[in-house]
Parts: structure tokens; C-alpha cells; sequence
């Protein structure tokens, strides 16, 4: 996430590498699948907190396949599943995805979501400082992150063995697990209970699903920082609000469609474009500020990644908006309706 606290952040605490070998790199399953294939090219995708340990990876990789085979890291941007090196994916024989599990099945791709071997019960235990008494208010959501996911059923009984009555759901065909959360897509929150337990790291994902649910209480339990806290986004609504406002008296505005595999919502953008003959598409695979300040527009609308706009949005020079934001901003809607904007469907 941009600016402020590091606290969660792995890529900016220094511990990134702390809890490395506490993941499953499932190093033995893509050598079997290299000579399954006989794959004489693999491809290798981390996200970015983890393109570090890409070569490391590889070595470990190549101590293991044939002499013959060559390794090839993946430098292009990933910030999830939907985030495919498809360059890569095509000129490869095995193409394996580090970081997440599968938003789409492929024969062509090997998905390592990483499975962490942390135990997280002890902050599980802390974290019930914050939760509600179960004789106050007994139902618990419970939600996590592809990295935990190895532990979800163990973690339900756990919250079920002291009282708690655990709510549970698959969100829709973008998730792959049972109270699976993305950084884009919080539908396995959508469950009876008042309070919601997310274990996991950092915050990125917590604060999102606060912003869409601000009627849930999201407890926080980190077992990577093994820090206890409160997903807080009351900050993040008033950042929202201040940009629908800059943006309402644009003249001219800057659709943004993102080419990448998983992030592509033609039908919103083509809308927009329909409906407002000051709209001009603008293509792009990574949307940052440094490409979009050569354009003169008065502001922007993303149909891309919605953590672009609502993490990156004041790195922009100029408003960038949400599609619900856009309605706001043009009169189409209130502003109090505006939505935390999510990402559902698959390519």
C-alpha cells in the first residue's frame, strides 16, 4: 500500500526474507511436472515482495531438474493471479505462478500459492481481546489469504472449540477457497456475522474488505508481524470522498482499459465512453502515475485493478477515480452511495 505506516508491509519492514523458509515452494511438484512434460524452458512469476527470492529458486530448481533445462524470472509487474506474465507463459514449457492460487484453471500453469507453515493460533488467541464475548455475540466471519489457506478448516474448529459459531462462505468464481479474500474481490465476507477475524499478513487486504463492509468490525490477526489490530478505513473513505469532489468539475476524461490477463472490464469501460463524448480510452498494461502525466486530461476512471486507484490514486496528478466514483462525479448518483469498488468474474 502507498505511503504512511510500514507496519505490515513486508517489502518496506526488512522482513521480508524472515519467514521465507516457513514456505512451501513445492519445488519437488514442478520437477515432476518438468519431466512429465519434458520441458526444456520454465518459466518463473513471484510477486513483487517475493521476486527476491526468484533466484534462489531457480538455483534450488536447478539442482534438481536435468542439465538441459533453462530458467527464465519472469520481470514483469505481479500483484496477483490476475497478473499473468502471458509473454512468458507462451514461450515456455512449464509456466509456474508463485504467490496464489488459480483464478482461472490451466493446464498450462502451475499455481504455488506459497502455503505458510506459521503457526497462527497463538495470535488467533490474542486476537480475542478484540473479538466480541461469545455470550454478547457468538458469530464470527472468518476469512484469509491463499498463504493460509492450508489451515482454514483447523482454524474454524479452533474458533468453534471456544464458542464461536463460524460463518463461512465461497465468494464467487474468482476465489478458489472457502473464505478466501483478494485484494479486489471480499465476497466470502458476505456472511450473517457483525465481526470478521482476517488471519493474515499485513493490512492490504483487511482494510479493503473494512472499506467495502464499514458495518463489520474486521479484526486483524497477523501471525507474520505477529501484531493484533483493527482494520481502520475511515481514512481511505475520506481520501475517496476528496477525489470525487476535485474530480467534478472535469471537462475531459481519461478512461483507463487494463490489458492485463485478469483485469480487462470492457462492458464498464465501453459504457462510460457510450454515455460521455469527453471520454477517451486510454490502453494499458501497468497503470502508474509517470504514464498517465504525458496525457492532458482533467481526470481519470479506472476499469482496471480498483487497489490501483484506492492505494495509488494520490500519486496521481490528477484525480483518479473508481467507475462508482465516475457516476458520483457526474451526477449519476449520490456521492454518499459510492462503493468500495471489487473485482468479480474471471477472464
Amino acid at each position: 500500500m502507498s505511503g504512511g505506516s510500514t507496519e505490515g508491509d513486508l517489502t518496506r519492514t526488512g522482513m521480508a526474507l524472515k519467514h521465507d523458509r516457513e514456505w512451501d515452494y513445492e519445488l519437488e511438484r514442478v520437477i515432476d511436472a518438468i519431466e512429465e512434460r519434458d520441458a526444456s524452458t520454465v518459466g518463473l512469476q513471484f510477486p513483487e515482495g517475493l521476486k527476491r527470492r526468484g533466484p534462489k529458486v531457480a538455483d534450488d530448481l536447478r539442482e534438481r531438474a536435468p542439465d538441459d533445462v533453462t530458467f527464465m524470472l519472469s520481470g514483469q509487474p505481479c500483484y496477483g493471479a490476475c497478473d499473468l506474465d502471458t509473454y512468458l507463459m507462451r514461450r515456455t514449457d512449464v509456466f509456474v505462478h508463485f504467490g496464489h492460487t488459480p483464478m482461472k484453471e490451466s493446464d498450462k500453469i502451475i499455481y504455488v500459492p506459497l502455503f505458510s507453515n506459521v503457526d497462527p493460533f497463538p495470535i488467533m488467541e490474542e486476537s480475542l481481546g478484540e473479538l466480541a464475548d461469545t455470550d454478547v455475540d457468538p458469530n464470527v466471519g472468518l476469512v484469509t489469504t491463499a498463504q493460509h489457506m492450508n489451515r482454514f478448516d483447523e482454524m474454524t474448529e479452533w474458533l468453534e472449540e471456544r464458542g464461536y459459531e463460524v460463518h463461512t462462505r465461497r465468494g464467487d468464481d474468482r476465489l478458489t477457497k472457502e473464505g478466501q479474500v483478494l485484494g479486489c474481490n471480499y465476497a466470502s465476507a458476505d456472511i450473517d456475522a457483525d465481526q470478521v477475524l482476517y488471519v493474515g499478513g499485513g493490512k492490504f487486504h483487511p482494510v479493503g474488505l473494512a472499506m467495502e463492509h464499514p458495518d463489520k468490525n474486521v479484526v486483524i490477526a497477523d501471525p507474520v508481524n505477529n501484531v493484533v489490530t483493527i482494520a481502520d478505513h475511515e481514512k481511505f473513505l475520506k481520501q475517496r470522498y476528496g477525489a470525487v469532489h476535485r474530480a467534478m468539475d472535469a471537462e475531459t476524461w481519461g478512461v483507463i482499459f487494463c490489458t492485463k490477463i485478469g483485469q480487462g472490464r470492457w462492458e464498464q469501460a465501453e459504457e462510460i465512453l457510450e454515455n460521455n463524448d469527453d471520454a477517451y480510452l486510454i490502453t494499458m498494461d501497468e497503470v502508474t502515475p509517470d504514464r498517465l502525466r504525458n496525457f492532458d486530461m482533467d481526470a481519470f476512471v479506472n476499469t482496471g485493478c480498483p487497489r490501483i486507484t484506492t492505494d495509488d490514486g494520490p500519486q496521481f496528478h490528477k484525480p483518479m477515480l473508481t467507475p462508482g466514483e465516475y457516476e458520483a462525479a457526474v451526477g449519476q448518483r449520490p456521492l454518499e452511495d459510492i462503493e468500495f469498488d471489487t473485482f468479480h468474474g474471471t477472464w
